[in-house]
């Protein structure tokens, strides 16, 4: 039997890496997915069962809209997975300008608030939803630099966790992923090679992770599977934190 079947799912930052494997996988597990996204999918989804539609995460306007959508067409969100994230300047902290860090702040932090926020109201009615918030082992550890996305994963991390025990009894969980290097378009296109050796080198897999990787984790968080689970850190980082 599929695994999310009947489920309704929103997904943040869904138009490449980790936000479309996780659509794709959902889908292919019986979810009617909302795929969300700033910019349009290339390739366009194929999948009927994936529906994409805009949404700026740091937008309280746009969330009320998408959200009300989902509710008027499905009647129900099963299922948020608050993906979108931005890297910032990657500026230490006495370089970094005000309005670059309240971008990464509104972009991965306010924006799983925001998510949050207008979600849980209509998982409380039907007592029942799972939420993924994407952190990152930077939301755990820390290496020099990227001061604002450190500290907005660390918020995220911490959020889940006041989430989790704050609804445990409305029968919603939520939990934080961590993700270690992924072979996300962010990464690849975006990040320097020589950040991405680096974390490479000190992965003790010595490999990034393919975006299908976490979205299994995802789809593990978001199924009955983990019914007991919440307020939990998924680390899926090829060994990074164990050292």
């Amino acid at each position: 039997m599929a695994r999310l079947a009947g489920r309704i799912a929103l997904i943040t930052g869904g138009a490449r890496g980790i936000g479309r494997a996780t659509a794709e996988l959902f889908a292919a597990e019986g979810a009617r997915v909302i795929a969300t996204d700033v910019g349009e999918p290339s390739p366009a989804f194929t999948d009927p069962n994936i529906t994409f539609s805009h949404l700026d995460v740091a937008s309280e306007s746009d969330w009320k809209s998408v959200v009300a959508g989902i509710i008027v067409n499905h009647g129900s969100i099963d299922i948020l997975v608050n993906n979108a994230g931005i890297g910032g300047s990657q500026a230490v902290i006495d370089r970094e300008a005000l309005v670059d860090w309240n971008r990464v702040v509104a972009v991965n932090q306010t924006g799983v608030f925001l998510g949050m926020r207008e979600v849980i109201p209509h998982m409380r009615a039907r007592r029942r939803g799972s939420i993924v918030n994407f952190s990152s082992i930077w939301g755990i550890s820390a290496v020099a630099g990227a001061a604002a996305y450190h500290a907005t994963k660390g918020a995220v991390r911490h959020l889940t966790k006041n989430a989790a025990v704050t609804y445990a009894t409305d029968g919603i969980r939520v939990n934080s992923i961590h993700p270690g290097i992924v072979a996300t378009p962010m990464v690849l296109d975006e990040q320097p090679k020589s950040v991405s050796d680096a974390v490479i080198a000190a992965t003790p897999m010595k490999r990034m992770a393919q975006p299908r990787e976490l979205a299994y984790g995802c789809l593990f968080l978001a199924s009955d599977e983990s019914s007991f689970v919440t307020g939990a850190e998924l680390v899926i980082d090829g060994g990074y934190l164990a050292q």
